[in-house]
């Protein structure tokens, strides 16, 4: 049976609908950075999508070709996640879409070498005849976080971040996000396929003990909390 991320790493992938405290370690993803509204037909965040799943499918094939993976096992494609903002907001603009920064990404597999996701960019513009340039192994230390599942539309998540800063405040910790440390969506649900109400999305959002050494989300200078209602 495929190794799967979400059954294997519940704590990270299938939280709670109720806010827990995790220390996240470093992963590596495919990524593939960009800006504007991501509903948008024919804009970057839905042509990062399609070079993000390119990548990810090449490597999990990689077992059927010449480029055989030190350490390889079969498994099932993470979930897509991504990292929001918007510089100069506090809060979000949702009347100003286009103003998004993005990092979309699919997690990859330890075994999953610089050297190996090199390859897997040139197999996949050969084979595709695309231009995968813009994907790149991106490495992240996401630390300790704060996250819930949300269930239901994107429109509704701040509801759902409330409930995440009252406990972490309870908790005894403060928010922490920074240009280093980010807002994270982690999508559960095909939105083409899962109506609004029923969607997953965990959320997480990175902490720090009060009064701990780091930055407060007013101190940044691009303020932020970018929500997801944006995405179809």
């Amino acid at each position: 049976m495929a190794f799967d991320f979400k059954k294997e790493y519940k704590e990270f992938y299938l939280p709670k609908g109720t806010p827990s405290i995790v220390t996240i370690p470093t992963m590596n993803y495919i990524a593939v950075r960009g800006s504007g509204n991501p509903n948008d037909e024919e804009g970057e965040y839905k042509q990062a999508i399609g070079l993000l799943y390119g990548i990810a499918f090449t490597i999990k094939m990689s077992k059927k070709g010449d480029h055989q993976i030190d350490g390889y096992f079969d498994y099932v494609v993470p979930p897509l996640e991504g990292f929001w903002w918007q510089d100069g907001v506090i809060g979000v603009d949702y009347s100003n879409k286009s103003s998004f920064h993005w990092i979309s990404v699919i997690r990859l597999p330890d075994f999953v070498t610089k050297e190996d996701f090199n390859w897997a960019v040139r197999e996949a513009t050969e084979k595709k005849k695309q231009d995968f340039s813009k994907a790149e192994f991106f490495t992240y230390d996401e630390g300790l976080c704060v996250q819930c599942m949300h269930v239901g539309a994107y429109d509704d998540e701040p509801v759902t971040v409330q409930l995440m800063h009252d406990f972490m405040e309870q908790e005894g910790y403060e928010l922490d996000i920074t240009d280093k440390r980010l807002h994270h969506e982690i999508y559960l649900s095909d939105a083409r396929k899962v109506a609004p109400e029923k969607r997953r999305t965990v959320i997480r959002h990175p902490i720090r003990e009060r009064g701990g050494n780091g930055y407060g989300i007013n101190e940044r200078i691009p303020g932020f909390y970018p929500g997801t209602a944006f995405r179809s």
